[in-house]
């Protein structure tokens, strides 16, 4: 995909790359007209020309739009500008809890509160029918005031049946999916408390309970093993 660093995707000026993934690039923009920057998701040139995921991007784009908890990020707009397909969310310049993961466990008070805003919005989330799917440290957001903000709601969902899934890729994170998900069985919101739960176990050991070299390998961790710690 091309650098879209000083064009503009619509209202949005595209000022610099802030984060790149197989799915999509993050972008810090800057929208004028409300004299705000922002964070631009855009999805890989592939997805945009499926027109499946294009059907459903915008279907799930909608549902996720209508979440609104002090701990889910906000999207505040989404859309197609010629090939391209994105997601426009709050800007959170605080790094995410992955990157924060690397200085090592946590106290147990500062997981209990970051645990209860992270149970919070899934719960709320839950109710309204929504599932993350992909629940990931890299998926959770923090900011000054070291609150999270989950993001990439549905982000997986829509990936669902497209040309890039059928490739044989996996559908969520390999250190964080559920057996349900191993097994390609249907998930529900018990999926993301078990991902909240690997993470908890991350936040206050400092390490993963499950970690081998292959995808393959760690699959029969999570289907047979006990952590190790």
């Amino acid at each position: 995909m091309a650098n879209l660093v000083g064009q503009r995707l619509g209202k949005y000026e595209i000022k610099k790359v802030a984060g790149k993934g197989g799915m999509a690039t993050v972008y810090r923009a800057h929208q004028p007209d409300m004299k705000r920057d922002v964070a631009v998701k855009v999805m890989t040139v592939d997805l945009a020309e499926d027109e499946e995921f294009n059907a459903r991007f915008r279907r799930e784009a909608e549902t996720i739009a209508g979440l609104e908890h002090p701990y889910i990020l906000p999207v505040y707009d989404f859309g197609q500008h010629g090939d391209i397909v994105y997601l426009v969310m709050r800007y959170v310049d605080g790094g995410t809890l992955a990157k924060t993961l690397r200085d090592g466990p946590m106290s147990i008070s500062r997981v209990d509160r970051l645990l209860s805003q992270m149970a919070g919005a899934l719960s709320y989330a839950h109710k309204r029918g929504v599932v993350h799917r992909d629940l990931k440290p890299a998926n959770v957001l923090m900011d000054a005031q070291d609150n999270t903000y989950l993001t990439d709601f549905g982000i997986a969902k829509m990936m669902q049946g497209t040309t890039v899934t059928q490739s044989g890729r996996l559908m969520g994170t390999p250190a964080y999916m559920a057996p349900e998900q191993w097994r390609s069985e249907p998930v529900d919101g018990r999926t993301d408390v078990y991902a909240l739960g690997l993470m908890v176990y991350e936040m206050l050991v400092g390490v993963q309970p499950f970690f081998t070299e292959t995808p393959h390998a760690l699959m029969y961790e999570h289907l047979d093993r006990m952590p190790a710690h």
